[in-house]
């Protein structure tokens, strides 16, 4: 066995030495769900067990109160690794997104590389991520400059699939609000601007986009409020949709669509309308090179990947803007058979032993590409090459 082969099998021995202690973590954060910003006891029990093996923890991290940097220095500053943590719940489904597995899969990660190999050739760092959920911590600390110098940037995510890569659309959120007029619904229904018949009626005109949209394009929502009571014209209705699409630029026009729907909307019933816009979640780009290295160390450890799809079936996630910045990998691993996430029994799966094995396994497998791209010089070349030449103003 190589250097390189030695360490890589010292470091899943210690990840299988600390095996009760990173359950345990994971399933406290799965029992105690946090919401996006709100993920305080997480962030202070992450950090902790960071700081308990000699990361440097800040936080908070680009005026996010619940993402936080750990730091270890190497005998260089580059290349520089990034594993990135997730640990934000769904609200009233709690972890149905497995975020507790995230979490773990990353720290614990680095905590076995900093036990087996004291002094890395280069610098580790793990980025708590808080709200991927909502309102996407990660194109904060993009904007914010909390990816500058980082030569890898990894994470798994649970699955019913082992797919090594897999694409995601953009996405934004638009909340859409009305201003009518109250009224008695039956004394004096003239005298009101019906607010709810707005959203309705915008519901009905994107009903009708629908059909004339890019097949990649989602568009999806809710009716947040629609009135007080019956017998009121309702002045005030809220809705919150998302706009999905292959491209940012496909999905910026059909948001400008959809804003005309409730613009017209407007206009035929008199109410005033407001928009509310969140950030963009880009689309995701896979490192190559980076994504080889790591599906080799998973069949190391006897785990084969799946061929994904070519098209459909993908939903989004703000790590598409990290991978606008720096090489990135975002693979998937199984931890339940034909379960689709955000539902209640891929959140009893993400609490599972099974759902726990996936979440060893891909920490070993990301601390096994961190040692290739430390150990490897060439590997840092290909993947900022690759980087490049695939990913737009690069």
């Amino acid at each position: 066995m190589d250097e390189l082969g030695a360490l890589k099998d010292r470091v899943c021995k210690e990840i299988d030495a600390a095996r009760a202690d990173f359950v345990a973590l994971s399933r406290r954060i799965h029992e105690n769900p946090e919401l996006g910003l709100e993920e305080r006891q997480a962030a202070d029990w992450l950090g902790g067990l960071l700081r308990d093996a000699g990361f440097a923890v800040e936080r908070p991290v680009a005026g996010l109160p619940t993402a936080f940097r750990a730091d270890v220095r190497g005998e260089r500053a580059r290349p520089r690794v990034a594993l990135l943590a997730e640990y934000d719940a769904l609200a009233g489904l709690g972890h149905a997104c497995g975020h507790n597995l995230i979490c773990i899969a990353s720290v614990g990660a680095a905590v076995a590389l900093r036990r087996a190999v004291p002094t890395l050739p280069g610098a580790l760092t793990v980025l708590g991520t808080p709200a991927e959920e909502t309102s996407g911590g990660k194109v904060v600390m993009v904007d914010q400059g909390v990816f500058e110098g980082i030569d890898a940037a990894m994470m798994f995510h649970p699955s019913r699939n082992n797919w090594w890569t897999r694409g995601a659309l953009a996405a934004q959120s638009l909340a859409v609000k009305f201003h009518g007029k109250p009224a008695h619904a039956a004394a004096m229904p003239e005298k009101g601007i019906n607010a709810l018949n707005a959203l309705l009626l915008t519901y009905h005109a994107i009903d009708s986009l629908r059909q004339h949209v890019p097949s990649d394009v989602r568009i999806h929502g809710i009716i947040v409020k629609g009135g007080d009571a019956p017998n009121v014209v309702p002045a005030y209705a809220e809705g919150d949709f998302l706009v999905r699409a292959a491209a940012r630029a496909t999905m910026a026009d059909v948001m400008a669509k959809v804003k005309r729907c409730a613009e017209g909307a407007a206009a035929q019933t008199g109410a005033r309308v407001e928009f509310e816009q969140g950030l963009v979640y880009a689309e995701r780009y896979n490192n190559r090179v980076l994504a080889d290295l790591f599906a080799g160390n998973m069949a190391h450890l006897g785990i084969e990947g799946e061929r994904p799809p070519s098209e459909g079936g993908v939903g989004s996630s703000d790590i598409g803007n990290v991978s606008m910045v720096c090489p990135t990998i975002h693979p998937y691993l199984k931890i339940a058979d034909d379960v689709s996430g955000h539902t209640v029994e891929f959140r009893e799966a993400a609490g599972s032993p099974r759902g726990y094995e996936a979440m060893l396994a891909a920490a070993k497998g990301l601390a096994m590409t961190a040692l290739d791209v430390f150990y490897r010089p060439e590997t840092v070349t290909a993947m900022w090459d690759e980087f490049k030449a695939s990913v737009p103003g690069a």
